[in-house]
C-alpha cells in the first residue's frame, strides 16, 4: 500500500494519525517500507501491522517509542513480549472505563482506573493539576489528567514541570468565559444549554489550535 492507503486503513481505529506520524515512525526505526522505482513508500501488510502495534501501545499503555522499538525487535526474534504498563480497568468491549466529566471520584477510584498511587495523585494535586472539593473528591476529568501526567512522567516530566500547562488552560478558560458569559446570563434554560455547548466547542477549538502550534514548534526544533 501507499502511505495514503495505510493512513486510510488506520484512520478508523486511530482518528488522530497523520501522514507526518507515519513518516515519524519510519524515522524512529519502527517500520521500514520498501521504495518503488520512483521513490514512493510501499507498505506491506506486515508494515501496517507494526504501525498498528506501535499506535496501540502508545494509546493504551503510554509506552515510549524506545520501549515499543525494543518490543518489536523481540517479536522479530521470536521472543515473548510482556506488555508492561499499569493496571487499568476496562469494560467488556475493551474500552477504558472513564467517569462522566460531571461525576465526582475519590482518590481510590482514580488509582483504580489509572494505576497511579495515592502519593502520585497527591503530588499532582499539590501542583494544581487536579483539584479536589471540600469532601476530597475530584471531577471525572481528573482521571484523564492523571493518565496524561503518568504518560509524561515516563519521559521525566514531574507534576511541577506541568504547572505552566495548567496556567495556560486557566487563561484560555477565562477567555472562553468572556465569550459565553452574555448567553449564560440569560435566565432561560435553553440559553444556558447553548452557553455550555458553545463553551465546550470553543474548548475543543482551543485544544486543536494548541496542539497544532505545539507540533509546529516541535517540528522547528530540528
Amino acid at each position: 500500500m501507499s502511505i495514503g492507503g495505510v493512513l486510510a486503513a488506520l484512520k478508523p481505529e486511530f482518528p488522530a494519525v497523520t501522514i507526518s506520524k507515519l513518516r515519524f515512525l519510519e524515522e524512529q526505526g519502527l517500520v521500514t517500507p520498501q521504495r518503488s522505482g520512483s521513490g514512493y513508500r510501499m507498505y506491506s501488510r506486515a508494515d501496517t501491522e507494526r504501525i498498528r502495534y506501535a499506535l496501540t501501545a502508545q494509546r493504551d499503555s503510554y509506552l515510549p517509542l524506545r520501549v515499543i522499538r525494543e518490543q518489536l525487535a523481540d517479536l522479530d526474534a521470536g521472543r515473548t513480549v510482556e506488555q508492561p504498563g499499569r493496571a487499568r480497568v476496562v469494560t467488556r468491549d475493551g474500552e477504558l472505563v472513564a467517569p462522566a466529566p460531571g461525576a465526582r471520584v475519590s482518590v481510590a477510584e482514580i488509582c483504580e482506573l489509572t494505576g497511579a498511587t495515592e502519593s502520585e495523585v497527591d503530588e499532582m494535586a499539590q501542583a494544581g493539576l487536579v483539584l479536589a472539593d471540600t469532601r476530597g473528591r475530584f471531577p471525572g476529568r481528573a482521571v484523564q489528567v492523571v493518565q496524561a501526567v503518568l504518560a509524561l512522567a515516563r519521559y521525566g516530566f514531574s507534576p511541577r514541570h506541568l504547572r505552566t500547562v495548567r496556567t495556560s488552560a486557566e487563561r484560555e478558560a477565562d477567555l472562553i468565559d468572556q465569550v459565553v458569559a452574555p448567553l449564560r446570563a440569560q435566565r432561560s434554560g435553553a440559553a444556558r444549554e447553548r452557553s455550555a455547548a458553545q463553551a465546550a466547542e470553543l474548548a475543543e477549538l482551543y485544544a486543536r489550535l494548541h496542539a497544532e502550534l505545539l507540533r509546529t514548534a516541535v517540528d522547528q526544533l530540528g
